[in-house]
């Protein structure tokens, strides 16, 4: 993780928390679901280039931070914006280690840490398949998941350029555990737990955006129970 004064952080986070406020008009559930301590992954769907920022501004924790995939160090202004919040740069072509352990000491020491399982941007805003890293994560740092689903980002930028502020609602599910993955079924259980993940984001969403997810049996089970 780059080295970044909590001051410039907290001015960041302040500038970035005004400007979604004034400029969409912006709906927030369960905020309180953030534990003010202790480690925790916030997982969300990805829908836009504001996802991250609005994490970031609406988080109210100042060990807060997210994996950001190395490619956007291309782009300058998104290379200081991940730099200034105090992001660990992943590179999703390869198996990342040093990504890896440093998520996992920031999750150890009692930090948050906010992923995107999904890995990239849905080009439908329906999710696709994510991948089973955060399951990982999440068992080897012992943390609960905080699952995060957001609306409204996907024709954010569509929306600016016709003059008109979108609407954009952000819910934040309650905490939960995952069960422990076993050695001898590791693959299987690594997959079990981020279905378990994107299932209880997809609970939170409308039905259209459930995409691979729509038919799974324990999102219908996640269903069934919230009527």
């Amino acid at each position: 993780m780059f080295p970044v004064t909590v001051h410039m952080r907290q001015i960041l986070r302040t500038v970035v928390h005004f400007l979604v406020c004034i400029l969409t008009r912006l709906e927030v559930q369960g905020i309180g679901n953030v534990p003010s301590n202790g480690g925790a992954i916030i997982c969300g769907n990805h829908l836009g280039i504001l996802d991250a920022p609005l994490g970031f501004a609406l988080i109210p924790r100042q060990d807060a931070t997210a994996l950001a995939a190395k490619k956007h160090q291309r782009n300058p202004i998104l290379r200081w914006f991940i730099n200034t919040a105090g992001g660990i740069w992943l590179n999703q072509e390869e198996a990342d280690t040093q990504a890896i352990r440093a998520a996992c000491d920031h999750l150890e020491r009692g930090g948050v840490l906010g992923i995107a399982p999904e890995g990239t941007r849905s080009p439908t805003g329906a999710m696709i398949e994510a991948k089973t890293g955060v399951a990982y994560l999440a068992d080897k740092a012992g943390v609960p998941i905080i699952p995060y689903a957001v609306t409204g980002t996907e024709n954010a930028v569509a929306q600016w350029k016709h003059l008109r502020r979108p609407h954009i609602t952000v819910k934040f599910g309650s905490a939960f555990r995952l069960p422990p993955v076993k050695r001898a079924t590791r693959e299987a259980d690594l997959r079990r737990n981020t279905d378990e993940i994107m299932c209880r984001i997809a609970a939170m969403l409308p039905s259209k955006y459930w995409g691979i997810y729509a038919d799974h049996p324990r999102l219908k089970e996640l269903q069934a129970t919230t009527r």
